[in-house]
């Protein structure tokens, strides 16, 4: 998939107040600061399009970008650290389960995963909890230029080892990298191959 155009729609503190789910949607979570922005701007090829910043829990709402004016791809929350009150993460964590289990276009949620880390409880966690609800979903291995070839390598092959303890099979797995643009084509193959489930459903 070659990216024509990309922008901005909408930020959503609710879920009913999204773009009306006429189009396939894919979202983006991860846990905070764990470079997603950055990885929406790699793929979508748009340098300031989603905001980056250094501090955890910048994104706090449902933010659409409309793709070739064919699908949205939507950030979400992170989940996990962030300097806010216990009662904004519970309103986070609330609206993050919402839309995931209720958006009905959505295709597909890539789960971002920081590379430079063994397997991190917040997010084996999260995995586990929408699996069990049914929804489909990637992991995204990100900051693998950060960890280093060998590094990122340990640590999905030890990531793949904890999920397979508790897990039947993998989910389809990218490693990324947003300064070098890896795993950019993957990805959005990836998208383009599975958007005839949206097509199917509706």
């Amino acid at each position: 998939m070659i990216i024509k155009s990309a922008s901005f729609i909408t930020s959503s503190a609710l879920v009913k107040q999204c773009p009306p789910p006429d189009k396939p949607e894919y979202a983006f979570i991860g846990r905070s600061n764990v470079g997603k922005s950055s990885l929406i701007n790699m793929l979508t090829g748009r340098k300031g399009l989603a905001k980056i910043s250094g501090t955890p829990g910048k994104t706090q709402t449902l933010n659409h970008f409309l793709i070739n004016e064919s699908w949205y791809l939507v950030d979400l929350p992170g989940y996990g650290y962030a300097r806010v009150s216990q009662k904004m993460r519970e309103q986070w964590n609330r609206l993050i389960t919402e839309y995931v289990t209720r958006r009905e276009n959505l295709v597909l949620l890539f789960v971002l995963i920081d590379a430079r880390h063994e397997p991190i409880a917040s997010d084996l966690d999260f995995m586990e909890k929408i699996a069990l609800k049914g929804i489909p979903f990637a992991r995204v291995f990100t900051k693998s230029d950060k960890a280093g070839k060998k590094e990122t390598e340990k640590n999905i092959s030890i990531h793949n080892k904890t999920m397979l303890e508790r897990w039947e099979s993998l989910p389809p797995t990218f490693i990324t990298s947003a300064t070098k643009g890896l795993g950019k084509d993957e990805i959005l193959d990836y998208i383009s191959e599975t958007m005839i489930f949206f097509k199917r459903d509706n």
